[in-house]
């Protein structure tokens, strides 16, 4: 198989981007000043001008094909566009999206979330770095071939990312407008800045509601209390079952295997979680297969009285939500069952439990050995100007696997423009101008290098 461009072409693509990147930045912060928020109860309009902008832009690339989809029960519209693959050529689907969370608490934010401030070689706003500097990175690719790519290019930029959008589970029903030989969701990035990474791999994820009846009603705790069967200690002792004395789950049937790619050290990963100086991480073995490559059970709701308001009862009722993430090649209502049968095995006091699945949705494993992921490896590692690492997210993006349904035979690529450090979804959230100039570069020479090697590859 021929290797991938030559160094001339890397640097003449370099000079290009480079060239590109001031008005990339301002371009950026104008979109940024959109506070595009999908989340039910925020005016839908800035939606529309941020789907507006980005159509914008993509025209001012020098995309002449470019419209919109709209998907029922979806306020926002999908920004689609497509340029023809030269004869012989692949064709590549670049997908990211241009909505945004609210801004929370804006006191937590050292500058207005929707001002978006330079300092320091990052810029500060809400959804610079989740994920408008990706849509960015992809205008900025188009604009270095002044629209006229080595290979054909579909663009996916859809605008209600971040509330479950119906988009999530649209492309199986029209798999043709997806139809592409290689695909790269841009809503991720680098394990750490300034370290090229391929996300390879995404757990899948399943809820499961447990609940425990005892009585009729809740009952005084000084007059029944010690006989009385308390439904909330019972489920307490239900959930302890999930994990053994280290933190490691006890679930039998749920897929644990060894990563073998990079990770975060153990500080680091305390520094990004924020755990308390004493307090010990949970689990044992590699960091990795704790939270990439094995199970994770976690308690995401549980009814019970606050203890600003503690209620002396012996509770007859009491009820929690679980949430399991799932390794990425296990199928998620596999490891749900798994998870059900578990605890309706338990037997707490001998009360026998109810337990009830919800949703559940598969992860992704990439295939590592494609002409795609030989390409994007070699564009970041050259971009960054170091060895592409390898690294998987411990949660799910269900596009990318409602994608790999619709088109099963294409390659799929993570990778963008955020680093771990970014406080997407918090605040004072920042994307580094440096990662955001590296992974405008890398998309750019991925789409040459992806042409090289799907023709060496024939």
């Amino acid at each position: 198989m021929e290797s991938g461009i030559n160094q001339k072409s890397r640097t003449e693509s370099a000079d290009r981007v480079s060239q590109l990147m001031p008005a990339l930045v301002d371009d950026l912060k104008r979109l940024a000043r959109i506070p595009s928020i999908a989340s039910p109860g925020f005016p839908p309009e800035p939606l529309f001008e941020a789907h507006d902008v980005v159509a914008d832009q993509l025209r001012a690339a020098g995309v002449t094909d470019v419209g919109s989809l709209t998907i029922e029960g979806k306020t926002a519209p999908v920004v689609v566009a497509e340029v023809p693959a030269p004869p012989g050529r692949p064709t590549v689907l670049l997908y990211t999206h241009y909505d945004v969370v609210p801004a929370g608490d804006e006191a937590l934010w050292d500058t207005p979330p929707f001002e978006p401030v330079e300092r320091d070689g990052a810029l500060y706003g809400r959804g610079v770095a989740d994920s408008k500097a990706n849509v960015m990175a992809v205008i900025g690719a188009l604009r270095a071939y002044d629209g006229r790519p080595p290979v054909g290019v579909k663009v996916v930029i859809e605008g209600q990312e971040e509330v479950g959008s119906p988009f999530d589970v649209y492309p199986p029903s029209a798999p043709e407008l997806f139809r592409a030989d290689a695909m790269v969701v841009a809503d991720v990035g680098s394990v750490r800045p300034g370290v090229p990474t391929l996300t390879v791999a995404l757990r899948g994820s399943a809820q499961v509601d447990v609940e425990i009846r005892t009585m009729a009603g809740d009952k005084h705790s000084g007059q029944y209390g010690g006989a009385a069967p308390d439904a909330r200690t019972a489920l307490l002792r239900l959930l302890a079952s999930l994990h053994d004395d280290a933190g490691d789950v006890a679930v039998p049937g749920l897929r644990r295997t060894e990563w073998t790619g990079t990770t975060y050290s153990d500080e680091e990963f305390r520094e990004l979680a924020e755990i308390e100086p004493e307090v010990p991480m949970m689990g044992t073995g590699g960091l990795g297969e704790r939270i990439w490559s094995g199970p994770a059970i976690t308690v995401v709701a549980f009814d019970a009285p606050t203890t600003s308001a503690p209620i002396n009862a012996v509770a007859g009722h009491a009820r929690a939500t679980l949430n399991l993430r799932v390794h990425p090649q296990q199928r998620a209502a596999e490891a749900q069952a798994a998870l059900v049968e578990h605890l309706r095995r338990q037997r707490p006091f001998g009360i026998v439990p109810e337990v009830v699945p919800g949703e559940a949705g598969d992860g992704y494993a990439a295939s590592l050995d494609g002409p795609a992921f030989d390409a994007a490896t070699s564009a970041l590692g050259a971009a960054w100007e170091g060895t592409t690492e390898i690294m998987a997210g411990g949660g799910s993006i269900p596009l990318v696997m409602a994608l790999h349904e619709a088109v099963p035979t294409a390659e799929m690529l993570l990778f963008g423009a955020t680093d771990s450090y970014a406080n997407i979804h918090a605040p004072n959230e920042r994307v580094l101008l440096d990662e955001f100039h590296r992974a405008t570069l890398a998309l750019t020479l991925f789409l040459a290098e992806y042409a090289q090697r799907w023709e060496g590859a024939r």
